[in-house]
């Protein structure tokens, strides 16, 4: 068992020394951008033999096996069986034991490759596979849900979600946060009254998507990765996962990943496991998705307010919820709106302003921070920039925002109550039934407060644009 004086490098080297044949040292370990929920490290190890990479997937400080699914244990259980049915990944090398003082984790083989979404969807080096990856992608989910849960194992170690059960645990989840965020209530409410009447019970990867994929310029995808919260259910919540807006990374032309169509995922799938495809099924959970998703960024969010000291990365992921709802608006209640006027960022007559005072420090990260850090740091402090431009666009919208929404709410209700009261009561009212979905004037305020929100947190991202591209 290691001291707590030991460092995290020297715990990790009696790791490798152990489970990593002819190992001498570890030259390096750097714990990769992105991953708030898991983290990621690349490391790079001398052995007799060479050089080798590794990867080593870990839960965050102060995370428990109990935070993230069936753990990282099962994680890499499911890698090793998925393996076995020529679903590319990593060959998974050591599970981290309680002694070795380092979480709950594990070990891999590192695959060369591409993760980060954006350039797969929009890189000229993937403009020869992309037209390939649709299909390829339809293909490997086929194997995957054609896994056998009873051989492996794997029945027993994953909880079983049927769609009802899967939308209730995410609207509770929701709940517990105590944020009233209506278009999430709405949803979830759609979600229950139009369930799937039937469908096939299988594993489900459940994070299958542009980003959690390593793909090669030459051969496509090569990899599945985070396995984190994988469970037993409808297979089709995989397929509308991919389809899902958020990682398109702005090619909403492209459905599938940002990269390719709809019509050529189902062609791999039903090629490879011999069954139809319904693509309004397939919608069902596209639309859970972003659901699912609206919910996720607030857990992050969430975890800000109760741990602030996680960092920079967190709210900011919490604020992409209004991306995720914008997304549920355009595929449920599309329609025009009307966006406020700017007002004066400056608050007071004293210079600088307040504007330039954010606007100084966000360029300070965005233009010299950024120049001298590299990996993680950089990302860190482009996120710190990017949530400097929320507070600004924040104070040049924000109050006509609120203004017009209580507006709308006093007249919604007949009532001169304030906003925050207003808005519990559309949101208690949605949760107990007693507001129909098609009650006069719902939908448009839906639509005109997320469609605003939106145009606050990220005016670029691509659901916004969808959504202010009807005419008035």
């Amino acid at each position: 068992m290691p001291t707590a004086e030991e460092s995290f490098d020297k715990r990790l080297e009696k790791v490798l020394a152990a489970h990593v044949g002819g190992f001498l040292r570890l030259h390096s370990c750097e714990r990769l951008s992105g991953g708030a929920s898991q983290e990621t490290y690349r490391m790079i190890v001398e052995t007799a033999g060479g050089e080798v990479w590794l990867a080593m997937r870990r839960a965050p400080e102060g995370v428990g096996e109990s935070d993230i699914g069936p753990g990282l244990e099962v994680e890499a259980r499911l890698m090793t069986e998925a393996g076995r049915v020529s679903v590319p990944g990593p060959e998974v090398h050591y599970v981290l034991t309680e002694q070795d003082g380092l979480g709950a984790g594990f070990i891999m083989e590192w695959i060369d490759g591409e993760t980060l979404g954006a350039k797969i969807a929009r890189g000229e080096d993937f403009a020869k596979v992309r037209p390939q990856l649709a299909y390829q992608c339809g293909q490997i989910l086929a194997r995957i849900h054609n896994i056998d849960l009873d051989t492996t194992g794997l029945r027993e170690k994953l909880e079983v979600l049927t769609p009802e059960k899967f939308v209730h645990q995410m609207w509770d989840n929701y709940k517990s946060f105590e944020t009233p965020q209506p278009m999430i209530d709405f949803t979830a409410r759609w979600l229950l009254e139009n369930l799937p009447t039937r469908h096939d019970v299988c594993l489900v990867h459940n994070d299958y998507r542009n980003g959690n994929l390593i793909i090669t310029p030459d051969d496509g995808v090569v990899a599945v990765l985070d396995w984190e919260v994988a469970h037993i259910g409808d297979p089709m919540r995989d397929l509308g996962w991919i389809c899902t807006n958020s990682w398109r990374f702005g090619r909403s032309e492209f459905p599938v990943g940002g990269f390719g169509m709809r019509e050529d995922l189902f062609a791999g799938y039903e090629a490879e496991s011999g069954k139809k495809i319904d693509p309004a099924h397939v919608r069902f959970w596209e639309i859970f998705g972003s659901f699912w998703w609206a919910v996720g960024c607030l857990r992050m969010g969430e975890r800000y307010r109760r741990e602030p000291t996680v960092g920079v990365e967190y709210p900011a992921i919490g604020r992409r919820s209004s991306e995720c709802q914008v997304d549920c608006v355009n595929l449920l209640i599309p329609g025009p709106v009307t966006l406020p006027e700017a007002a004066s960022i400056s608050l007071s007559s004293d210079m600088p302003g307040t504007g330039e005072l954010l606007a100084s420090v966000r360029n300070f990260l965005r233009e010299q921070v950024m120049s001298a850090t590299t990996g993680r740091n950089r990302f860190l402090a482009r996120v710190g920039a990017n949530s400097l431009d929320i507070v600004l666009r924040e104070l040049e919208y924000g109050a006509g925002h609120h203004a017009a929404q209580t507006e709308f709410l006093q007249k919604f209700f007949q009532s001169d109550e304030d906003f925050c009261s207003l808005q519990w009561r559309l949101v208690d009212k949605l949760r107990d039934g007693s507001i129909p979905l098609d009650a006069p004037g719902l939908a448009e305020y839906l639509r005109q407060s997320v469609v605003t929100q939106v145009a606050v947190d990220q005016p670029s991202y691509s659901g916004f644009q969808t959504a202010i591209a009807y005419a008035e």
